[in-house]
């Protein structure tokens, strides 16, 4: 599963949603959905606003988790 680190990012600059919606010109509440992991798709539009605001990569922003499924031993 892919989760966003969007909590952690504006965590370490001490920003919030809402400045960060003001920065980047996404709506707050897409960001709200974003930051409490509530989305299920980002578009790449909004996905480069909030690379160039953060000054950071899609790298940076996404965390992939491997889904919980067992290995099969064989």
């Amino acid at each position: 599963m892919i989760k966003t680190r969007l909590h952690t990012l504006l965590g370490e600059r001490r920003m919030k949603v809402a400045g960060l919606a003001n920065l980047s010109g996404v709506s707050y509440p897409q960001l709200h959905r974003l930051y409490h992991g509530r989305t299920t798709r980002i578009d790449l539009t909004t996905l480069n606003a909030l690379c160039n605001a953060l000054e950071v990569t899609p790298n940076d922003l996404l965390h992939f988790e491997p889904d919980g499924k067992e290995e099969i031993v064989l």
